[in-house]
């Protein structure tokens, strides 16, 4: 499930994808993405040190993407904000953990069906780039 902290991401990078060459600043970049400024601050700490945005302080400073939204895709910003994309850990490509209680991950028939939901959703979100997602919220506000 998509936290809030993720949706606000995404919705923050679609602002800067919107206006790729122009530094925004942290207030300006709240309103357009409809995001709380104080919320808004860390989750920029985070796409920063995750390599999706750049930052620069002071009086002309602001914020823009790191790299064209054509080459970010939806799955590594989700990734980069709340973890693994699997439900359970048991399922994860990335982070797997076996569960505690379970006697045969590879019998698991609860593993199995997590397994293709993980599939199913990382074949979806690894397949969309920042630039489709922005240019889909653009074309919904029209």
């Amino acid at each position: 499930m998509l936290s809030m902290k993720a949706k606000y991401a995404l919705r923050a990078l679609c602002a800067l994808a919107s206006e790729p060459q122009a530094l925004q600043p942290a207030r300006a970049l709240a309103v357009a993405a409809r995001v709380p400024e104080k919320f808004l601050e860390n989750i920029l700490v985070d796409l920063r040190d995750a390599g999706f945005v750049r930052s620069r302080r002071g009086l002309a400073g602001g914020h823009t993407l790191a790299r064209e939204s054509g080459s970010i895709m939806v799955g590594d910003v989700i990734r980069a904000i709340d973890g693994p994309l699997a439900p359970l850990r048991c399922a994860s490509v990335t982070a797997y953990q076996p569960c505690a209680d379970c006697p045969d991950p590879e019998a698991c028939a609860t593993r199995a069906l997590m397994v293709d939901v993980r599939n199913a959703i990382s074949s979806v979100l690894d397949q969309r780039s920042l630039a489709e997602l922005a240019n889909a919220t653009l074309e919904s506000l029209a």
